[in-house]
């Protein structure tokens, strides 16, 4: 009977409880009835591990994203005010020399 060290991967503490599990399972089986579900085993892993890692890109560019809408939320408020400014001071130059 192998042992939780055949299965390195298992001890990972950011896989799944269930992964974790099955790979516990796959520790007690023989020899033999392992060595098929061994290599889907690995693949489970390696797919858990790609998606944790997608997984954070993504948090990573929507954190990006949200950052990038604060910014163009204030330049758009600065814009705002800037033309409102703008416009009254024209509004005020046209009602002291009308024929501006």
């Amino acid at each position: 009977m192998r042992s939780q060290n055949d299965f390195p991967e298992a001890a990972r503490p950011e896989l799944p409880r269930e992964v974790l599990e099955l790979g516990k399972q796959i520790a007690k089986l023989p020899p033999q009835a392992a060595q098929g579900i061994e290599a889907a085993y690995s693949q489970v892993i390696e797919c858990v591990q790609r998606r944790r890692r997608l997984f954070a890109l993504v948090q990573d560019a929507l954190a990006e994203l949200r950052l990038d809408i604060k910014y163009l939320m204030f330049d758009l408020d600065a814009t705002r005010k800037e033309r409102d400014q703008l416009k009254s001071q024209l509004d005020e130059l046209e009602r002291r020399d009308p024929g501006y």
